[in-house]
């Protein structure tokens, strides 16, 4: 064989391999959780470059977007209902860049410390499942290549973190958050009446709910708190104006509040109800905002 045909040849084999082997993936794990005192399941969306650099290319550290999934839902929701080839879309046609996702199993938790101390769900997020996962994978440090998502519960959660803490995320975003408008003593009354919502909201924040935890879980009394600290954090949230929670209220609300206080934010109020068509409709919106707020596209 000629000798350049020969190495022609061989350069398209390493290439083809190279393509073979570059691809995003999603690995699953669980973590047995000290604080918790039970393991906690999760998955990460690792993006094609993240193996070819372990296959013998220089070795990247990536941003990293934490997603919360809704209440009844679990950590392999997103990647398994759409949301990883819509990821795979995103990066061929260049519309986002490589970041990873990361979803942790929130059970019924909100993402908070439950009113009586009994499931410290928002320490176990802090103190034990963010620092394993910085440690364990190739992630950027720092606040601006750390950011949160989630949709229903954890739109709610992805709100109350960052804004708590925003010191520790640069961006937030949420889809048909569970703001809830009514005052505690209107839900308690609503879950003596026999609601289905009272029933879920007693074992997180108690029943009759403690009001003090109320508030300090509030993502609506927390941006009033942190509004000057929120002026640094990219937010976006959107929510379908026929949600069937009737979430539309809070998106509309936490939007009128941070407009009054100043806090730069994107607020997106579509057509639409609380259904997984509706979240993947705009699922590439989110990301697309995800990536400009890393300073990727």
């Amino acid at each position: 064989m000629d000798r350049s045909l020969r190495i022609v040849l061989l350069f398209a084999a390493f290439t083809f391999s190279l393509s073979v082997q570059a691809q995003s993936r999603i690995d699953c794990n669980a973590l047995n959780s000290r604080i918790l005192k039970y393991p906690v399941h999760y998955c990460v969306y690792l993006p094609a470059g993240y193996d070819a650099g372990a296959a013998g290319h220089p070795a990247q550290n990536y941003p990293v977007l934490y997603f919360l999934h809704g209440l009844g839902d679990n950590e392999r929701t997103l990647f398994n209902s759409g949301g990883w080839t819509l990821l795979d879309d995103l990066r061929r046609q260049h519309k986002i860049g490589e970041f990873l996702i990361v979803a942790p199993e929130g059970g019924r938790t909100f993402y908070i410390n439950s009113a009586d101390g009994s499931v410290r769900y928002g320490d176990f997020v802090l103190q034990e499942f963010i620092p394993l996962i910085e440690a364990k994978y190739r992630v950027k440090k720092g606040r601006n290549n750390r950011a949160i998502s989630g949709i229903s519960m954890g739109g709610y959660g992805a709100l109350r973190f960052a804004f708590s803490h925003p010191e520790m995320f640069s961006a937030v975003s949420a889809q048909s958050a569970a703001l809830i408008t009514e005052s505690p003593q209107e839900l308690d009354t609503a879950a003596r009446s026999g609601a289905p919502l009272g029933k879920l909201l007693a074992a997180v924040f108690g029943s009759p709910i403690e009001v003090r935890h109320w508030k300090e879980n509030s993502p609506f009394v927390l941006a009033g708190r942190n509004q000057a600290a929120l002026r640094r954090l990219a937010i976006y949230f959107n929510c379908g104006q026929d949600d069937n929670y009737g979430f539309e209220k809070g998106a509309a609300a936490l939007h009128e509040q941070l407009q009054k206080e100043g806090v730069k934010h994107e607020y997106h109020p579509y057509p639409g109800d609380h259904s997984l068509s509706y979240f993947l409709a705009h699922f590439t919106e989110v990301m697309e905002f995800h990536s400009r707020a890393f300073g990727l596209k």
